[in-house]
């Protein structure tokens, strides 16, 4: 409840400009080269944020080719004809900023973070390595060498990560979603100088990207920047919408065992195949989001009221929900049995809580407490220009536009209890879902104090972008 007071505070002490939601600062344009430009201003330090969002990622790679887009991103970090290996970052550090990049399914996004005044620096560089990227076979090696150890590290060594890929790989039967955005280790092992560079060719280029700048700027300035550096830059005639495979109807629920002696905390996963937030209509994915919250948001969810404070069958439950997807997206639910409970008796809490809502229904409280929290989360990310940026690429890049974020609060605010029930009975239905088990099987499971892995969160069942 003091969350909660504090929370409807901070809405009600800014004013009619909460209360409504209005829109950021935010002003979009096209250079001639198509281009697309969004400016977020915000004067209150002297900094910006600059990224460039490709609309292409680990969905867009050819077949037996996965994790081409991550490779890809990895090298926009070696040479060009004007810079010399590594003189990107060295030169980004030298301005005292900090840059980085990360790939998903539907885009890869390039960023730096520098004084506002370093801001035309910074466009010259990343228009540079748009065109120009020079790479040497040492490179190809070195840095293929570099992506399996990340693999290694962030996968291979982590029972959970090769779980949820094969969660992922049962849940989509043709859609490129079903690979991991790392890529595949036999496949990473065989990507080549002629992979990376045909998935550079048909896809970096100014049509098929989105410049953000946010920050101490304006769109003035922001323009007249882009066009002296990416304006030069001829579109790509090549660049098109990638025409993707299509996921067939799914007729049978799908079940998922594994077992690694690794494991230190068993749980149970399910997904269900769902829709993602549309073009001007994003009302049934805002339900979906909601529905998230309220089944496993945080501690007044049901699931972690259910099972983890009344029946105490869990330590920890939740639910998630991907809504800026380029095609289909995904909802999902997991629960960490308590000691003694089997993974059996997990999953039967789970549908027994999931059954009970469907007849139960939405708690008209929970709902208008949930509400209130996205509505003032959305107002606190306005402090954080890395955070606004980020939220605009990847709705920009997943096909929404900016009418679509603009309007997104409110639709949010619009759902009712019944737009949330009726897309629950749509969506969580056994015929779309994949359910896993994840546990050590009959090797001793460690005492989950000393040193034992955090437990799984909805960040970490969804791993849906990797960073360099």
């Amino acid at each position: 409840m003091r969350r909660l007071a504090k929370t409807l505070a901070v809405v009600l002490a800014l004013g009619p400009a909460a209360a409504g939601m209005a829109a950021e600062n935010v002003t979009g344009f096209t250079l001639d080269n198509g281009m697309e430009v969004v400016v977020i201003e915000d004067h209150r330090a002297p900094l910006v944020v600059h990224m460039v969002w490709y609309r292409a990622g680990a969905a867009d790679e050819p077949p037996g080719q996965s994790g081409a887009a991550h490779f890809l991103e990895h090298l926009m970090f070696k040479g060009t004809e004007e810079l010399e290996p590594g003189e990107f970052s060295a030169t980004v550090a030298a301005q005292g900023g900090r840059d980085n990049a990360f790939t998903s399914y539907d885009y890869t996004a390039y960023f730096q973070r520098v004084a506002a005044d370093r801001l035309g620096l910074m466009m010259e560089m990343e228009a540079d390595r748009m065109t120009n990227l020079a790479l040497a076979e040492e490179d190809i090696v070195t840095e293929r060498g570099v992506v399996l150890e990340e693999r290694n590290q962030r996968v291979e060594n982590e029972p959970g990560a090769l779980f949820r890929e094969q969660v992922s790989a049962a849940l989509w039967l043709n859609h490129p979603y079903g690979a991991p955005v790392i890529g595949w280790q036999h496949e990473i092992a065989a990507l080549d100088e002629a992979a990376v560079k045909a998935f550079y060719r048909r896809f970096y280029a100014p049509n098929n990207a989105i410049l953000i700048v946010a920050g101490d700027t304006t769109p003035e300035e922001v323009r007249r920047l882009a066009e002296e550096h990416y304006g030069p830059i001829p579109e790509n005639p090549a660049v098109r919408a990638l025409d993707r495979p299509k996921e067939p109807p799914h007729r049978a629920a799908r079940r998922v065992k594994m077992e690694d002696a690794r494991v230190a905390q068993p749980y149970v996963m399910r997904q269900y195949r769902a829709p993602k937030r549309n073009p001007g209509d994003q009302e049934q994915a805002a339900a979906l989001l909601l529905l998230a919250e309220i089944l496993g948001g945080g501690q007044t969810s049901v699931l972690t009221q259910r099972l983890q404070f009344e029946e105490q069958l869990s330590v920890y439950a939740g639910a998630y929900y991907g809504a800026t997807r380029r095609d289909d997206s995904t909802i999902g639910f997991f629960v960490v049995p308590s000691e003694g409970v089997s993974l059996e008796e997990a999953e039967e809490a789970l549908d027994r809580v999931l059954e009970d809502f469907m007849e139960t229904g939405v708690d008209s409280e929970q709902l208008d407490r949930i509400k209130l929290q996205l509505r003032a989360s959305l107002i606190y990310e306005r402090d954080d220009v890395q955070a606004l940026a980020n939220r605009y690429g990847r709705a920009l890049a997943s096909g929404l536009t900016l009418d679509d974020i603009a309007a997104w609060p409110e639709v949010l605010q619009a759902v009712t209890e019944e737009d949330i029930m009726a897309v629950a009975r749509e969506v969580l239905v056994p015929e779309s879902s994949v359910t896993g088990w994840l546990s050590a099987g009959d090797s001793p499971v460690p005492a989950p104090d000393a040193g034992q892995p955090a437990l799984p969160d909805a960040g970490a069942v969804t791993p849906e972008e990797v960073t360099q």
